[in-house]
């Protein structure tokens, strides 16, 4: 992952990326499709959910390559406690399994992990592997990871409303202290800048209770390609799309 050069050459997408050209700071990714992967090939979901972790590992890749400081992956929701049991059992054992094989190639590079959501529904044992993760690469410097777990952006307004109330009740804070700012620091993002790109794959077109707050202004890109399928060439089309917007943030 470490950069040997200021160009970034991908064959396969015909892309060669000048780093030093407009990047996304932060960069946010619905991956989304892994079921109807699996279906499309007769095969149960759970190896779809399995074939999506390659992707993770060639995107986060090409984010850090490419000088992306910011990478945020919507890996579980609030909503999915509703699939089934076996689904959520096998998601639970697929991420224990990813980050005591991926965590110390991820340390060497340089990469943080860090998460957002609401981690106490958890079983202890990934509990445990996600602090583990994240006690390991605190103090890197380069690509951070924030992996959404339990994570819903109602969810996240909610016990940010709560965490204000209760410092209001005990006067650690007045109601003139309220404002953007002081709502931002309270999200699970709050030491993060807000997406500058947010990207969904599989076709779908809604935001699905993600990061509603933060990406008041955030540019969105649109994939057909189902999550196992997406790569980093996908990732830098994504970029090449952004480098040719102007955001104007409401100004003229």
């Amino acid at each position: 992952m470490n950069k040997t050069s200021d160009i970034i050459e991908d064959k396969d997408a015909k892309i060669f990326y000048n780093h030093q050209e407009k990047v996304p700071q932060h960069v946010g990714i619905i991956m989304d499709g892994n079921g109807r992967w699996a279906k499309k090939r007769n095969l149960p979901r759970t190896l779809g959910h399995r074939a999506g972790v390659n992707a993770i590992r060639e995107v986060i890749k090409t984010a850090s390559n490419i000088g992306v400081k910011y990478l945020t992956l919507y890996a579980f929701s609030t909503e999915n406690w509703k699939r089934s049991t076996d689904e959520v059992s096998a998601l639970m054992k697929l991420l224990i399994e990813y980050l005591k094989k991926e965590v110390s190639e991820l340390h060497k590079n340089n990469v943080k992990i860090n998460t957002i959501g609401d981690l106490t529904k958890f079983p202890k044992a990934v509990s445990a592997e996600i602090d583990r993760a994240k006690e390991l690469t605190k103090n890197n410097e380069g690509l951070c990871v924030n992996i959404a777990l339990n994570y819903g952006s109602r969810d996240e307004m909610v016990r940010c409303v709560k965490n204000i109330a209760e410092k209001l009740l005990s006067e650690a804070l007045e109601m003139k202290d309220i404002d953007e700012n002081l709502i931002k620091i309270h999200l699970d993002t709050g030491d993060c800048p807000d997406p500058d790109l947010l990207i969904r794959t599989s076709g779908e077109y809604r935001l699905s209770n993600f990061l509603l707050w933060q990406v008041a202004y955030t540019e969105l890109w649109f994939s057909d390609v189902y999550w196992p399928d997406f790569t980093g060439a996908h990732l830098l089309e994504a970029i090449e799309d952004f480098k040719n917007r102007q955001r104007r943030y409401g100004g003229a």
